[in-house]
């Protein structure tokens, strides 16, 4: 029962995800989506969207991969793509709330959810690299559906844009070329400031 009372306590405890609201809002615009909707959305794409990955890569690794990678942001909030000042200390507070919240797991559990959020992090395999695209594009492709909402209400620049993807075509090069004209269409537009 102790194994099964760490996997509730750590299901409860992640709940909270729910609550963290990001800067992006869902395709209707009506309001900001939050992590554990985000974190859904990836790992639906993941499925849908594997056959663009540049190399071929383990869904059973991916889509838990994605469904972990912002449980940190319960302890470290959610930092917002284009802060600055937020990206100095994201390193420092995520790393403390990783080893707070899979720490609550039993120690197999725990250490799996760890190494994957760390293999995440380090962008270096196949499926991290495919997770990245999938956690860069979703953000944009609601930011096209909603009318640049956020980006204009951030005042977001192409260079950011681009400079926050600076990887992305390592992990599939036709995502990264769909979301380049949708960038542009949103220059076009007045949503995204072209510099």
């Amino acid at each position: 029962m102790e194994r099964l009372e760490k996997q509730m306590e750590f299901i409860l405890e992640v709940d909270k995800v729910k609550k963290i609201v990001r800067q992006t809002y869902l395709s209707d615009a009506s309001r900001k989506e939050n992590d554990a909707e985000h974190s859904w959305h990836l790992a639906l794409m993941a499925v849908l969207l594997k056959e663009y990955s540049n190399e071929d890569v383990d869904l059973a690794k991916v889509i838990p991969m994605v469904l972990i990678h912002d449980l940190v942001e319960i302890d470290a909030g959610d930092t917002y793509a284009y802060d600055e000042a937020g990206a100095k200390t994201k390193q420092e507070r995520e790393t403390k709330a990783a080893d707070r919240i899979f720490g609550l797991l039993p120690d197999d559990q725990g250490t799996w959810f760890r190494e994957l959020w760390e293999e995440f992090e380090a962008y270096e395999t196949a499926e991290a690299k495919f997770a990245h695209v999938l956690d860069n594009a979703q953000p944009l492709f609601l930011n096209d559906a909603s009318n640049g909402r956020s980006w204009a209400e951030h005042g977001v620049h192409k260079s950011q844009i681009y400079k926050r993807n600076e990887h992305t075509s390592e992990g599939s090069r036709e995502i990264w070329e769909y979301m380049k004209k949708l960038v542009d269409k949103h220059i076009q537009l007045g949503h995204v400031i072209d510099d």
